[in-house]
């Protein structure tokens, strides 16, 4: 049911450098409401372009490094620890502007609303 599946991915949403995303369920076997569920890892000077989400919701868990959140055209610095949430009709993006990785958990929702 669930193993991890590395993915490297070269100018996420349209940003540069690289992320690396690896998927904690297998293709088919999320949730129903559950489209994205995975530990992202960030190079160093890299960048997740912003990105809007229309119909599902996105909220981040930072495990190491800091980075710069665009939230929704607000910038702010976040590190470890640290919980980040879009929702539906809202943007975000992320700056790694050091040196080293920058690694977070992602979960994507559908329906856009905040997770209760």
């Amino acid at each position: 049911m669930s193993r991890t599946n590395k993915v490297r991915v070269e100018n996420p949403q349209g940003g540069k450098g690289y992320l690396i995303r690896e998927s904690l369920f297998e293709e088919g076997c999320f949730p129903e409401n559950i489209s994205l569920y995975a530990r992202i890892t960030l190079g160093p000077h890299s960048t997740l372009g912003y990105h809007l989400h229309e119909t599902n919701a996105e909220t981040y868990f930072v495990l190491k490094g800091e980075a710069i959140y665009n939230d929704n055209g607000e910038k702010r610095k976040i590190g470890p620890g640290e919980v980040t949430h879009t929702s539906g009709g809202r943007g975000h993006g992320i700056e790694n502007d050091g040196g080293e990785e920058f690694v977070f958990m992602a979960l994507i929702h559908e329906g856009g609303e905040a997770l209760s």
